[in-house]
């Protein structure tokens, strides 16, 4: 059998094996969290989804420095202001890594899946974790090491939550937590940047987040 075929089909297959198994351990993930695999694999399609998805909350005209061209003069003798170059920045909350892990925590909350106080333990300590390693970058929003705060959410976990609960409190106080540190904390950061889109929830946070409520459930 010819080698260079093999590995051809090998190399093309690699990015479709790796959703496939990042699939199994999301829907793995989940499933600890007291979903049936449908309703898992609902979350995480949802979840992909919606990271494409966002909601505009805010819309800005802000300057662009240097202008586009130099003041210009009328008839050499009097000088025309220019007026400075805008453009828009708008403020969006993204579906997939704000809206739906939000909203998939409060239904972990409101079923009595996670206790209060060791949920608000976790959580404050991630936000205060995530907060540390988040920086804003022009031209990309907030940008977070992904793997540190699901490390840090399952690790709480396990130190402040009770022995059946530790899943849900390491994915509401993962996602929670990241949301709030990076974003949320982060506004005024964001407000100081340029034009374009500035999505809570989105660009690397997205990753932070989904990566926090995935890990840290399948490790807690």
């Amino acid at each position: 059998v010819p080698l260079l075929p093999l590995l051809l089909f090998f190399l093309l297959s690699l990015p479709m094996l790796f959703f496939f198994t990042y699939a199994q351990v999301a829907a793995l993930s989940f499933a600890r969290l007291g979903l049936s695999p449908a309703g898992a694999f609902l979350l995480f399609a949802l979840s992909l989804l919606g990271s494409g998805i966002n909601l505009p909350l805010r819309r800005q005209q802000v300057p662009v420095d240097p202008p586009l061209v130099p003041p210009i003069t009328f008839f050499w003798l009097f000088p025309m202001v220019q007026p400075p170059r805008v453009a828009e920045r708008v403020l969006a909350v993204n579906v997939g890594g704000a809206v739906i892990p939000t909203l998939f925590s409060l239904y972990l909350l409101g079923a009595g899946r996670a206790p209060w106080l060791p949920v608000l333990i976790a959580t404050l300590l991630v936000a205060a974790i995530a907060k540390a390693l988040a920086r804003p970058l022009p031209g990309r929003g907030i940008v977070l090491p992904a793997f540190i705060p699901p490390l840090a959410a399952a690790v709480i976990a396990l130190l402040v939550a009770p022995p059946g609960s530790r899943a849900p409190v390491a994915y509401i106080a993962g996602t929670l937590g990241t949301l709030v540190g990076a974003d949320l904390l982060n506004l005024k950061a964001l407000d100081r940047m340029g034009p374009g889109m500035l999505s809570i929830g989105g660009a690397g946070v997205f990753d932070g987040i989904f990566l926090v409520g995935v890990l840290a459930a399948f490790l807690a």
